[in-house]
């Protein structure tokens, strides 16, 4: 079964009442509430990646992991049942899809899929949106947090010195060359930059399973050791690693990221293309 589906194979599920659909709208300005008011799926709750997918920014990061109460309370008022077939949409290009389907899995719920292409895939295909708000009968959905393995600081610089630690950011901000958001620019040595919108096609679609295979593999990816993501804050890093999860290989996020390791000046930093010389 396919992590990702197309508007019409969700029609088809959504039509058929099996399975959960979440909107999970979001920006770095924090409007995705206002894009799902102005529009949204039929039916779809929306699910807000800062208040439920992510802990409150601080030491741990700009988007560190929720707490499991926040997190299940949330899934909850959306109307998670243990057991449901879920999916998750954003605007178009999985950003924060891609957080929702790694926080949720983490979180261990079993059954979560994406619409690839998001609610402007959706449109494209000529399926109805709505501004209509759903009140969801209240779900019993109980996580298990640790579901997933993660990374911290110290696993990131091991999987970076002796594995694949693959940084989702821009090629500028990898470089060291501009930083708009964190207090130091730079990388973590050793890391390799893979842009996000390198994985995606002109639609803001994920590249086919084979395109993205080679393309991890010109990084260095081979299946022979351990992969590890990193990015800003933990959000694209959940996009890499779907993205290599649609390619045949599983991989670790760092969750604090660049945010988390930027906290201790002790930690080194490192400037320019990077890689296995840092």
């Amino acid at each position: 079964m396919s992590t990702l589906l197309t508007p019409a194979g969700l029609a088809s599920l959504v039509e058929a009442g099996r399975v959960r659909v979440l909107d999970v709208q979001y920006t770095l300005s924090g409007d995705g509430p206002a894009l799902y008011a102005a529009a949204h799926l039929p039916g779809a709750a929306h699910l807000d990646l800062d208040e439920v997918l992510a802990g409150p920014p601080g030491p741990g990061g700009r988007h560190p992991l929720p707490e499991p109460s926040v997190l299940e309370a949330g899934l909850r008022a959306v109307g998670v049942r243990d057991g449901d077939s879920v999916v998750v949409y954003d605007q178009q290009t999985s950003l924060a899809s891609a957080r929702a389907w790694w926080v949720l899995r983490w979180a261990g719920l079993t059954d979560v899929r994406v619409l690839d292409g998001g609610l402007a895939a959706w449109r494209a295909a000529g399926f109805a949106v709505t501004d209509r708000v759903p009140s969801p009968t209240p779900g019993d959905v109980v996580v298990t947090p640790g579901s997933l393995p993660v990374l911290d600081a110290e696993g990131a610089a091991r999987v970076a010195r002796d594995g694949i630690l693959l940084d989702s950011r821009t090629s500028e901000r990898f470089r060291g060359e501009t930083e708009p958001i964190d207090p130091v620019a730079g990388h973590i040595p050793g890391a390799r930059n893979a842009p996000m919108a390198d994985q995606l096609d002109a639609e803001g679609r994920f590249r086919p399973p084979e395109e993205l295979w080679a393309y991890f593999s010109d990084l260095g990816v081979d299946g022979s050791t351990q992969v590890g993501t990193s990015c800003g804050s933990g959000v694209t890093a959940a996009h890499t690693a779907l993205a290599l999860h649609l390619a045949g290989v599983e991989a670790t996020p760092y969750v604090g990221s660049w945010s988390h390791w930027v906290t201790d000046p002790d930690r080194p930093v490192a400037t320019g293309s990077g890689g296995e010389g840092d």
